[in-house]
């Protein structure tokens, strides 16, 4: 694969949720405690949108703020690529419902479904897009309300889960080197049983049995899930760093899914990528699916950690099971 990059991230934005769950909420709904989930998973807090709040609303805000920062307008706007595993409705698209929001009337607009990694994957459609000069300007969305499919009796996963939504703009690379240097993505359909929604859709849709059974909510087998997720994603590093013809010690920044503090810690010591190089605020958001690489980067550029020329490997895990990365000089 070249490293002569195709596309390059022109702006970035993102919405978070005012309203704030606590661990400390928690404890006085299951049987748990603050101090329990922290040690578990690094997770202090979560956002939780309200009812009158949708997956549209929080992708329109995160992108209106991509937009403006990569000094676009609608108009300009030619693909829409929304990765998200909580579509406000099963038809049409939620990109769709984004694309009349801004007013982005000549995009092609449409989901991409690959739960944690959906902004990966998402960003590889624009990739391909701007290859074939099918676009100049992708909008590149993940964005989740993960709290309307969260079991809150459930406390295996119950604490994990928050609602946000963050976006960029994706450009053709400008010749300087910067941009997307590597990606590489890969699933295994054979293990979605270990993490999914067992009712709800086509095979099983919504009836009074599946509410009674509460099998709308998530699923997931913790332990097993662990382990993929540290073994997928430690394979997805390699591949992105080999592709891109780099080593562990030229990352500047590791920014991976922010799933649990576990995870991030088993996947950078095996990417050989100290923590003191590595993205982390699950404590402050939990896991928020596709928007938590976004919302990362976001932060990351926030506080100076991202400058012009920064070597990022991104790296993402979840349900499918699916997994990605990249590499990305900023």
């Amino acid at each position: 694969m070249t490293t002569r990059p195709i596309a390059r991230f022109a702006g970035l934005g993102v919405a978070v949720p005012e309203k704030i769950l606590t661990n400390t909420d928690f404890e006085k709904i299951l049987d748990t405690s603050h101090e329990w989930i922290v040690e578990r998973t690094g997770i202090r807090e979560r956002h939780i949108a309200d009812e009158d709040t949708s997956v549209a609303m929080l992708a329109e805000q995160a992108s209106k703020g991509a937009m403006a920062r990569a000094g676009i307008g609608p108009e300009d706007v030619d693909a829409i690529i929304l990765g998200t595993a909580t579509p406000d409705r099963l038809l049409p698209a939620t990109a769709c419902d984004l694309q009349a929001l801004l007013g982005a009337d000549k995009a092609v607009a449409f989901d991409v479904s690959a739960a944690c990694p959906g902004f990966l994957y998402s960003l590889g459609v624009a990739e391909g897009f701007i290859a074939s000069g099918l676009a100049q300007n992708c909008l590149v969305v993940g964005a989740e309300k993960l709290s309307t499919i969260t079991d809150y009796t459930d406390r295996s996963t119950a604490i994990l889960f928050g609602d946000a939504a963050g976006a960029a703009v994706v450009q053709p690379a400008e010749g300087d080197g910067r941009g997307v240097l590597s990606m590489f993505l890969r699933s295994d359909g054979k293990l979605a049983p270990l993490l999914y929604r067992p009712g709800g859709g086509a095979c099983d849709p919504i009836s009074t049995k599946v509410v009674e059974e509460r099998s709308q909510y998530m699923k997931m087998a913790g332990r097993e899930v662990f382990k993929a997720a540290v073994r997928t994603m430690a394979q997805a590093c390699d591949e992105a760093l080999t592709r891109a013809g780099v080593s562990a010690d030229d990352i500047d920044l590791l920014v991976p899914h922010q799933a649990n503090i576990r995870i991030l810690e088993a996947t950078a010591k095996h990417a050989g990528v100290p923590m003191d190089k590595v993205m982390v605020n699950v404590d402050r958001y939990g896991n928020t699916s596709s928007a938590s690489i976004p919302l990362a980067l976001d932060q990351a550029v926030a506080e100076g950690r991202i400058k012009q020329g920064s070597l990022l490997l991104l790296v993402a895990f979840g349900a499918g099971f699916t997994w990605g990365s990249a590499v990305v000089r900023w």
